[in-house]
C-alpha cells in the first residue's frame, strides 16, 4: 500500500448519489414553479456544497425562503427520499473500501450529513470499516475548506503527506489539497466538464484507483 491511510469522499465518489439530490431539489422548488432537467443540474451544482446552492438559487430565482430554511428542507427531503430509494454504490466502491480497509485506517470526509450518509453506509454493511468518519455536521466549514480533511487526519494522526484522499469533483479535490494530501480524482458523468488540474492522479474508476494505491495486490 502505498499511503499510511486513504480518506475516501462520499457523494458521485463511493455513490452515485447526484440523481437523488437533483430529485430533493426539484421538490424543495416545485413550488415556486422552478425546473431543471438532471442534466443541467448536476452538471453545475455537483460537488457543490449545500448551502451555498441553496444561496446560489435564492438569487437567482428571488425565492422567498432564506438560503438556510432552503438547505435544511432540502436536506429532509433528501433523507426521506434516500430511505425509500437508496442510491447504489459506484462500480468497485464497496471491494474499494473493504479491501483497503484490511490494509490500513480508511476515513469517510463528507460534505453530506450523517442522516444522509450513514444510513447509505450501514445499508451496503460499510459503515463500521471506517475508522473516521467526519460530515458537514462535524465541522464549522465544509468544503471546499481544509477543515474536514484535517479534521480527519487528526483524528487518525496521520499527517498530510501519509495519506491520500479520493475525490470527485474540484470542491473536494480543493479542501483535500489545502489540507497537504495527495489527491486522487475519479471524474463522473457531472464533475468531468470541471476544472479537475489541482489532482495528482486521475483514474476512470475505483478499480483502477485499488490497482495503483496497492500493486502488489
Amino acid at each position: 500500500m502505498r499511503f499510511q491511510a486513504v480518506l475516501f469522499d462520499f457523494d458521485g465518489t463511493l455513490v452515485d448519489s447526484e440523481a437523488l439530490h437533483y430529485q430533493s431539489w426539484m421538490k424543495v422548488l416545485a413550488p415556486y414553479q422552478v425546473t431543471y432537467t438532471e442534466h443541467d443540474f448536476c452538471d453545475e451544482f455537483s460537488g457543490v456544497p449545500t448551502l451555498k446552492a441553496a444561496h446560489i438559487l435564492k438569487e437567482r430565482h428571488q425565492l422567498a425562503p432564506s438560503a438556510r430554511d432552503l438547505c435544511d428542507e432540502k436536506n429532509v427531503v433528501f433523507v426521506a427520499t434516500a430511505a425509500e430509494v437508496l442510491p447504489r454504490l459506484m462500480h468497485f466502491a464497496k471491494q474499494v473500501v473493504e479491501l483497503t480497509s484490511m490494509r490500513c485506517p480508511i476515513a469517510l470526509v463528507t460534505g453530506s450529513s450523517k442522516a444522509e450518509a450513514l444510513p447509505v453506509l450501514q445499508h451496503y454493511r460499510l459503515l463500521e470499516l471506517f475508522s473516521v468518519i467526519v460530515c458537514k455536521d462535524d465541522v464549522e466549514q465544509p468544503k471546499p475548506h481544509p477543515e474536514p480533511y484535517r479534521k480527519a487526519l487528526a483524528a487518525l494522526n496521520i499527517a498530510p503527506h501519509e495519506a491520500v484522499a479520493i475525490e470527485d469533483t474540484c470542491t473536494g479535490l480543493t479542501s483535500a489539497k489545502e489540507a497537504g494530501l495527495t489527491a486522487i480524482v475519479v471524474p463522473n458523468i457531472h464533475s468531468n466538464k470541471q476544472d479537475l488540474s489541482l489532482a495528482d492522479h486521475s483514474f476512470t474508476d475505483l478499480e483502477a484507483v485499488f490497482d495503483w494505491l496497492c500493486p502488489e495486490r
